[in-house]
């Protein structure tokens, strides 16, 4: 466990007097889906050095993560950002592996190619151009993959978008992260001519190219997410490790993200989300969400993350190690593959959930046995399927963060 959160200098000059046996991993950012990685990585030993801009992510107080330190937020300054990571190597003396752990961090290892920072997946001309939804949905429409209805600003003029698509629908940015920024969130419904003029304004100020898109009829419950690492090609992994999540419930339930979500088969979603990532060039880890259109009666694809997500360790606790691969890939060691795996597994963000139930007067997808492995921490024997995003007896920091951070109303920007 990191000690404390350090500053830059103070993280340098630790480092300076450390010693690893294996190249550490940084993750940025260092809040949900960074702890799941950290955690992944260490049940093989691996350290990890999480980054983040400030002490408000949960992860650092991990016993997954060995040091934690501020480092320059990229998105206010990529040189600054590019500076401090160079540093850090430096100070460690060898090649480091990358994870970013939401888009913008993704974007700057990629953008900015610190020296002796080695990272696990594509390179950005093509993370581009999956994470660009421009981009994706035309890759989706040449490979006919279906995906909702959607209309360019740029391409098309405000008033040919309101003449084809009916009111509500949703305004997306190409890219996610800066829109989120500067809005504070990544999709906005609209539900009339004047609030989608307020949406183009705002996207205008702060230069963001944004898309319209119809407000699927969606099956609540029956979304999918096809999660995969596709190994690079001169690399040593020798398959694809892909499984399909269907995120059961999410929080807020519009627009939200994952909060409990189930391993399941779904061969379409899996053949359509991995013939996108063929079609890229892509390797590396990737999360392609769809979700059910009740009216067309199939799954579209609404994204590609190209780098971990919010529910990481489910696939981990099935036995698909995806950050270790993506590791080992990266520095060139042999994978002897994913060794057991388990065919069920649930993963569940307790805060969320318990919030859903509280909202919405009970879900029923615990039983009493379920409750009480997660009361008494039986949930994380090796043959269990159910596993936890933060919350876990055995690494109690994270949690113990997320409960004083929350009641003491203190902020932490993150998507998840």
């Amino acid at each position: 466990m990191a000690a404390s959160f350090l500053d830059l200098d103070s993280l340098l000059d630790t480092l300076g007097e450390r010693s690893f046996e294996h190249p550490p991993a940084l993750i940025s950012n260092a809040h949900i889906t960074g702890l799941g990685v950290a955690r992944a990585l260490d049940t093989e030993g691996i350290p990890v050095i999480a980054l983040d801009r400030n002490d408000g992510g949960v992860a650092f107080p991990s016993n997954a993560v060995d040091l934690a330190g501020e480092v320059t937020y990229p998105l206010d300054d990529l040189d600054g950002f590019r500076a401090d990571i160079e540093a850090i190597v430096d100070a460690i003396g060898h090649e480091v592996v990358a994870f970013g752990c939401m888009d913008e961090w993704v974007h700057a290892y990629a953008q900015a190619e610190p020296d002796g920072v080695r990272l696990p997946s594509a390179e950005h001309a093509v993370v581009d151009r999956v994470l660009n939804k421009s981009s994706l949905y035309r890759m989706a429409e040449a490979l006919d993959v279906p995906y909702p209805e959607t209309y360019r600003l740029g391409e098309y003029a405000p008033e040919e978008i309101t003449d084809r698509l009916t009111f509500p629908f949703v305004v997306k940015p190409e890219l996610k992260r800066e829109f989120e920024e500067a809005i504070g969130t990544n999709v906005i419904e609209v539900a009339d001519a004047d609030e989608f003029e307020t949406v183009i304004d705002r996207a205008a100020t702060h230069d963001v190219a944004i898309m319209a898109q119809e407000r699927v009829p969606i099956a609540q419950g029956e979304d999918r997410s096809l999660v995969s690492y596709v190994p690079n090609s001169t690399g040593s992994v020798e398959e694809t490790l892909a499984l399909v999540g269907n995120p059961v419930v999410r929080y807020p339930r519009s627009f939200g993200t994952s909060c409990v979500v189930d391993r399941v088969d779904d061969p379409t979603v899996e053949r359509h989300a991995l013939s996108i990532l063929e079609e890229a060039g892509y390797h590396g880890i990737s999360e392609a969400e769809f979700v059910y259109d009740r009216e067309r009666g199939r799954h579209v694809l609404l994204d590609i993350n190209t780098r971990p997500w919010k529910w990481i360790s489910m696939p981990v606790a099935a036995g698909f190690n995806l950050p270790f691969a993506a590791y080992v890939d990266a520095i060139g060691l042999e994978f002897d593959g994913v060794g057991e795996t388990k065919r069920e597994q649930r993963w569940v963000y307790l805060r969320d959930f318990l919030a859903t139930l509280a909202e919405e007067g009970g879900v029923g997808l615990f039983d009493d046995a379920a409750w009480s492995a997660l009361a008494t921490g039986r949930f994380e024997a090796a043959d269990s399927t159910l596993t936890t995003g933060v919350y876990r007896p055995s690494d109690p920091g994270p949690i113990a963060k997320l409960l004083t951070d929350g009641f003491a109303g203190r902020e932490y920007y993150c998507a998840c």
